[in-house]
């Protein structure tokens, strides 16, 4: 078999197979999996992946794991920068590194949380992992240690979660510094990952050959070897022997099963959220109390994946548990499993599965709390998801959770929920225009709770409410009221790093760079990698003129997301101004080839040809790009330039003509104009232009002159 360089994807029907193939033996562990990955003789860390074991990061922690020791000995800098990311989905990991940053967020009881998280931040803190990763193996390789290859085995079993941080790792690796292996059967693994290993990974198939000798097991065994591998095993006769026992000896399952739950929990500790998520909700939901210890089970690993933003395992374990949950004698955990579920399909697109597990609820049941938070939550899907936006649908919806919050008997639920329900329809409000009523309602509330709670009662929630007038304080303009409430809510909740992002927009409105540049470096230091923050701080350091700081934060975006428009088009315009077109080009076919047909790429590669004074190459890409949006000013204004080059003049002014309608007066295209009809004779027309453009904010008054001047004294040669 030919050895690959590269990243590797290695397909085969077993396990043993796989890792032959491979070259590390199984050498990890049949269990749980929880030790960390074998270090064989051709170095390849292994690391099982089986979303049974441990959930949404099996295989991940088992990285971690290995790495961190070292990591803290050598490099405790590295791991300090990276802690939130390295335990915020996998808190049994604090046994090596230390506690995570406490925020209102954690530290809020379960039914105080109005504030969540899903796949997105998901995808940041995973990001922030393979950054940790790349960089302890790229000082690793500096000093001259051996840095393993790392191989992810059952990755078809692996949960979404671990599917996508595997696709970021592979994207982002390079395989000189680390080197990675996927290892699974021959179906399809989720499209991101597909995509990548098509692009980044050589593909080994495994010859395929029968098993060896083994001795002979009695079928309890057999069923008994399943069960102790927690539903991992791809052993046939294991399967077989499991299946057939559902049937015929379900007792002897269901106590194989508790004694496995009991084994794990007897060894669990107090954060080893993993094992409960995965393997002992697995045993628990399938023992002889699936209604009872499975249900509790399945709902102490929902509330974990809720709490953490692991959407997809929320809807897996929302389905298990309402399958296991009697919807009468249990009935407010069957809401729970079914809301929070329904919940969760929203940041992973699911949205008409979001909105038939709400119904459901509403046909279900006629307890007012169900109806009024189930109200509520189709009141959101209307406002902020739903394509289009019914905002006037979502404020009948949201009318009725108003209305039965009104009048729930108990006097601090009557509260509480009235505050919070006025605070989603201020939400809608804001969305229908009415600002003044939006504000009113989130002042309501903000008063009322300081009124009737004592200061550290329902902290979250408040905090909340002061960060939503804070945004609608800043969008009517009122922003020094924004920027205080913006500062007292970074004293409150420091680790939430969207108020320092937030009040750095303020002050750069007020051109305080320095404050700004503050505020996004303080968001940094504490923050996963938000890609918006590198973003906006790359923006602003642009704007200050720290163009190496701007490209280095920009680069960073593309490496993590490099199909992140924004940021794509804004290296390459900085680029195209430091006069490095190869490079500006290449951004641009390489945003071309994830989204071909995308009209502002195609107005930067006429740019850049523009720079270059290849000015057909640079009609057409505008053209192209003009085909797709005709209403797009910047696309209008370069190909005005190229008609002005080509000595096209009336074309010229046609087309700042059309971007002027769409952007209103703006002095820069007034004074493009102004040249047009100058090189056309038409000084009265000109003349025009660059006088208006002379009273417009912004206007670049040297040059209006000067061209004020040649359109005068080429007049006056004239006659």
């Amino acid at each position: 078999m030919r050895e690959l360089v590269g990243h590797r994807r290695i397909v085969g029907a077993s396990r043993g197979e796989r890792l032959a193939a491979a070259g590390a033996g199984i050498q990890d562990g049949a269990g749980t999996g929880a030790e960390p990955g074998a270090v064989g003789a051709a170095r390849l860390l292994v690391a099982r992946c089986h979303r049974r074991l441990r959930g949404p990061y099996t295989g991940v922690d088992t990285v971690l794991t290995a790495v961190l020791p070292d990591a803290v000995h050598r490099w405790p800098d590295l791991v300090e920068h990276h802690r939130v990311e390295l335990l915020y989905g996998m808190p049994e990991l604090e046994n090596l590194i230390g506690p995570a940053p406490r925020t209102l967020a954690s530290e809020s009881p379960f039914k105080q949380r109005t504030r969540f998280f899903g796949a997105g931040m998901i995808r940041c803190m995973s990001q922030g992992i393979v950054t940790f990763l790349l960089e302890y193996a790229r000082r690793a390789r500096r000093i001259g240690q051996d840095v393993p290859d790392l191989l992810f085995e059952e990755v078809h079993e692996a949960e979404p979660t671990a599917q996508e941080f595997i696709a970021l790792l592979i994207r982002r690796a390079d395989p000189e510094i680390l080197r990675v292996t996927v290892a699974s059967t021959a179906g399809r693994l989720d499209q991101e990952l597909e995509s990548v290993l098509a692009a980044r990974a050589g593909t080994v198939e495994c010859p395929g050959s029968a098993p060896g000798p083994r001795p002979a097991r009695d079928a309890y065994e057999l069923v008994a070897a399943y069960v102790r591998g927690d539903g991992t095993s791809d052993d046939a006769e294991e399967l077989r022997a499991y299946e057939e026992a559902l049937t015929d000896r379900p007792e002897e399952v269901r106590r194989l099963h508790d004694e496995r739950a009991e084994e794990l929990e007897a060894g669990l500790a107090k954060d080893d959220w993993g094992l409960r998520v995965g393997a002992l909700a697995y045993h628990r939901e399938r023992g002889g109390d699936p209604g009872g210890a499975g249900r509790r089970a399945l709902l102490d690993a929902l509330k974990f994946c809720v709490k953490v933003g692991f959407s997809a395992a929320v809807v897996d374990l929302g389905r298990r548990g309402r399958a296991v949950t009697d919807p009468v004698a249990d009935q407010h955990d069957f809401w729970d499993f079914t809301h929070q579920a329904a919940s969760a399909c929203i940041p992973i697109g699911r949205l008409t599965e979001s909105m038939d597990l709400y119904t459901d609820l509403l046909q279900r049941y006629t307890d007012p709390k169900v109806h009024m938070m189930t109200s509520y939550a189709i009141a959101m899907l209307h406002t902020r998801f739903f394509q289009p936006r019914d905002h006037d649908l979502a404020l009948r919806w949201q009318h009725n959770a108003v209305a039965i919050a009104g009048i729930l008997p108990d006097p601090d639920d009557r509260r509480t929920f009235s505050v919070f329900h006025d605070n989603g329809l201020a939400l809608i409000e804001m969305h229908r225009g009415n600002f003044a009523r939006s504000l009113e309602l989130i002042e309501s509330g903000i008063a009322r709770l300081d009124a009737e709670l004592e200061p550290d009662q329902w902290q979250l929630h408040r905090s909340q409410l002061l960060y939503n007038r804070a945004r609608l304080l800043a969008g009517m303009g009122r922003t020094d009221e924004a920027y205080t409430d913006y500062s007292t809510l970074i004293d409150l909740d420091p680790y939430y790093t969207d108020y320092l992002s937030e009040r750095a927009r303020i002050s750069r409105t007020r051109g305080d760079y320095d404050a700004a540049l503050a505020d996004y470096d303080r968001a940094v230091t504490l923050a996963p990698p938000f890609p918006e923050l590198f973003y906006n701080r790359g923006t602003a350091r642009a704007d200050t003129g720290d163009i190496d700081g701007a490209l280095a934060d920009f680069g960073y975006v593309l490496a993590m997301e490099p199909d992140d428009l924004d940021t794509r088009l804004a290296r390459a315009e900085l680029l195209v101004g430091l006069g490095e077109l190869d490079a500006a080009e290449e951004d641009v076919t390489e945003g071309l080839a994830l989204r071909p047909g995308e009209p502002r790429l195609l107005c930067m590669q006429g740019t850049v040809h523009l720079q270059r004074g290849t000015l057909d190459a640079a009609a057409d890409s505008l053209n192209a790009a003009l085909d797709l949006d005709p209403r797009y000013p910047a696309a209008l204004i370069n190909r005005a330039v190229v008609h002005y080059h080509r000595g096209e003049f009336p074309a010229a002014v046609t087309d700042l003509t059309t971007a002027l309608a769409l952007t209103g007066d703006d002095p820069d295209i007034l004074l493009n104009r102004g040249i047009a009809h100058h090189a056309q004779g038409h000084t009265t027309l000109a003349l025009a232009d660059f006088d208006h453009a002379l009273t417009l904010p912004g206007a670049d008054l040297p040059e209006l002159a000067l061209h004020r001047e040649r359109c005068l004294s080429d007049a006056a040669a004239a006659r």
